[in-house]
């Protein structure tokens, strides 16, 4: 009997362990479904955000406006009026003219190269986005560029942000803001978009070189008026960064135009002598 009553007591205490383990596994099993719900809740509710964000891109074919255009290095500063034209998924266009109807310069931006015009001076350089060093080492290609012009996400080497490229993204949310990010390797990319209307305020490109120093490139958007049931940013702020020093640019719309009746393509008279980019970004810089 004293051996079966000892086999009792430790077959219980056995199975109250056994029932005291189970609940602590219970209630692991119960935090970390609880845990997981909330995750997929917040992963859900950021995706929703995301693919707001990508909604607010326009379906115009076409851009065109009147612009008013400045470049500020250091204490200088330099104002031209022009044309931004632009076309999706073919070319970007900026005309800047001096005293109002002589063009100055030209930057265009097609798949294949970047254009850039002198016309006062009858030069020109016309090279692949790999043969610009911040360009090539941004990732930086036409699509980039289109998506900065046109206010949009964008993910280096695509086309366009599809709904399954959204997981690339992270985001931090904020009171008024929420920050959208991604990183590879020197490289951060990131967006500023208002909680309430998922309009991207703000793009920055980050390329970190710890031997020349870091270079960036931020783009502020302003003065959002409507277009074709869409928003659309009248006023653009851009500032490069270099180690040695800032450039500032500013671009501000008359209007929201949709011209069509323009040729996309520049064709470069044999009057223009063709110059390197160093020689280029060294005029550019210079100023």
């Amino acid at each position: 009997m004293k051996a079966l009553r000892s086999f009792s007591t430790f077959a219980m205490m056995a199975m109250l362990l056994a029932v005291v383990a189970s609940c602590g596994s219970h209630r692991k099993a119960v935090k970390e479904s609880q845990t997981a719900v909330v995750n997929a809740a917040d992963t859900l509710k950021m995706k929703a955000f995301l693919q707001q964000v990508t909604d607010n891109a326009q379906h115009a074919r076409f851009i065109t406006s009147k612009v008013k255009f400045s470049v500020e290095v250091g204490a200088r500063q330099m104002t031209l009026t022009g044309n931004l034209k632009m076309k999706r998924d073919d070319v970007i266009r900026l005309q800047l003219m001096a005293f109002g109807f002589v063009e100055a310069g030209r930057l265009e931006f097609t798949k294949e190269y970047v254009l850039i015009m002198d016309r006062i001076n009858k030069l020109y350089l016309k090279v692949p986005y790999m043969q610009i060093d911040f360009l090539r080492n941004s990732n930086i290609d036409f699509y980039v560029l289109q998506s900065l012009f046109w206010n949009e996400l964008f993910q280096p080497g695509k086309m366009k942000v599809t709904d399954e490229l959204l997981k690339n993204y992270k985001t931090e949310v904020g009171t008024d803001d929420t920050v959208v990010f991604m990183e590879d390797g020197k490289l951060s990319y990131r967006w500023l978009a208002e909680n309430g209307t998922a309009r991207v305020k703000m793009a920055n490109i980050m390329y970190n070189d710890k031997y020349r120093g870091n270079y960036q490139l931020n783009w502020d958007y302003e003065d959002f008026q409507a277009n074709n049931r869409k928003y659309f940013p009248m006023e653009h702020k851009i500032s490069f960064t270099t180690p040695e020093k800032e450039i500032k640019l500013a671009m501000i719309l008359n209007y929201m135009g949709s011209e069509e009746n323009w040729e996309t393509r520049t064709e470069v008279s044999g009057k223009y002598r063709q110059v390197t980019v160093e020689e280029i970004l060294q005029r550019f810089m210079s100023l």
